[in-house]
């Protein structure tokens, strides 16, 4: 029956469903939780947020030379579900502090950099495993099908944080996401074993190597990485602009945290709905019939007709409809092709490098787009005026995405993947 939704051979079949699964636990865990922080977060209002943000960026810097010390030592299937239990263990410390109600502001506070490290970490070491698992040609067959494993747990959280989050408070959430990590520390270790069983690549048990530093020293060596992390950076900066006027819209149409959790779930659901159906319809035959190029082109190409659109009719609506665009087109298009590029770099490329770019590159994106916001406003710019500004972002995102589609190790890998690949067999490694 999965072979009617995608292009999955036989000795796949396990291990693209235990990815779903794992990926459909991640997400909905998280997005249990998002809205959950992000009333924490705004609270205090736009300018507590960029405090927040970076603080982040800050725990960030120090967190990534400690997972890349694991990994140097450690195989993956050991490390991965300790960096799990290990976030587990801190949900439940929370879940006690909050609903002990111990400095509640300051704990909230600690909450909101926490979860935003929590995410960034859990997610970067998915797509880190999915791309030592499956080589270049499975990439663009498979992981449209896995990234709506993430949307379909999206979808799930939501809604269960709008029946849930008045019921039960929003602090009670906590407790499910934990159950739900667990389950995803179980799906590493099943993946392990059929990486050994039918893979069999001899280096997936081993220790990734390299010193602590090794992601830094990686990116600042590389075109073809730097260029990811530039691609991160613009995307992170043009969704902090929309992520401000988000928080602003629900401080006008909600009060009381509940009231405000279920406000911020109730747009995350529109944008998750639409990227369900992309996922599903779309985004594996766009990547191979289109190529990787036109799949990565839709998410700047949006932003900037979406900013130009809110610019000129600045209507809840529109904002709505322009958040569900975009986050269609990233989370169905041009995150899974992004992960197809790292299907192409070394190991050590792959959880070092690629972890500092999904953990600190990113918030440091969201610490410079929060900044910049903020100077545009007390430059005397409206909100139309700071969305002009950011479409030159999206345009030099939309330039570096094109860069790196047509990339020549690219290239190179597709050639490859189409020599070696039989039908009813796994492509060479």
């Amino acid at each position: 029956m999965l072979k009617r939704f995608v292009d999955v051979r036989d000795e796949e079949v396990g291990a693209v469903l235990w990815s779903f699964l794992y990926f459909f636990t991640l997400m909905c865990g998280y997005f249990i939780l998002k809205p959950v922080r992000d009333e924490m977060g705004t609270a205090g209002g736009v300018k507590n947020l960029k405090l927040l943000w970076t603080a982040t960026f800050v725990v960030m810097m120090v967190a990534v030379p400690v997972y890349s010390a694991l990994v140097s030592r450690w195989p993956r299937k050991r490390v991965i579900p300790l960096v799990y239990r290990f976030f587990l263990l801190n949900l439940l410390g929370f879940f006690v502090v909050l609903k002990l109600g111990v400095a509640r502001e300051p704990v909230a506070r600690a909450f909101y950099v926490w979860l935003s490290v929590y995410n960034l970490f859990v997610v970067s070491v998915f797509w880190s495993f999915m791309a030592d698992l499956f080589v270049s040609e499975q990439g663009r067959r498979l992981f449209g099908f896995i990234a709506g494993g993430g949307t379909t747990g999206i979808l799930l959280g939501l809604l269960l944080v709008r029946q849930l989050a008045i019921p039960l408070g929003p602090v009670n959430l906590i407790l499910l996401t934990a159950v739900l990590l667990e389950v995803s520390a179980q799906c590493v270790q099943r993946l392990s074993r059929w990486a050994h069983d039918v893979q069999q690549p001899p280096s997936l048990g081993a220790p990734v190597g390299g010193g602590v530093l090794s992601g830094l020293k990686l990116l600042a060596t590389s075109p073809f990485l730097l260029g990811l992390g530039l691609q991160t950076v613009f995307y992170t900066v043009t969704s902090t602009f929309l992520y401000i006027l988000q928080v602003k819209l629900v401080d006008t149409m909600a009060t009381g945290a509940a009231a405000r959790t279920t406000a911020f779930a109730n747009i995350e659901l529109g944008v998750q709905v639409l990227t369900l159906l992309v996922q599903a319809f779309v985004t594996g035959r766009l990547i191979s019939k289109l190529g990787l190029a036109v799949a990565m082109a839709v998410a700047p190409v949006i932003t900037a007709l979406g900013f130009l659109g809110l610019a000129a009719v600045p209507a809840v609506f529109l904002f709505v409809a322009v958040r569900a665009l975009r986050g269609a087109s990233h989370y169905a298009l041009e995150r899974p092709s992004r992960e197809i590029l790292f299907t192409t770099v070394s190991r050590e490329e792959k959880y070092k490098a690629k972890s500092f770019i999904d953990t600190v590159v990113y918030r440091g994106g969201d610490v410079a787009g929060g900044w910049m916001e903020g100077g545009l406003t007390a430059l005397g710019l409206g909100a139309a005026g700071v969305l002009l500004t950011a479409m030159p972002v999206a345009g030099l995102w939309l330039a570096v995405s094109l860069y790196l589609a047509r990339h020549p190790r690219v290239r190179r890998s597709a050639e490859v993947a189409e020599l070696t690949s039989v039908p009813g067999d796994l492509p060479a490694r």
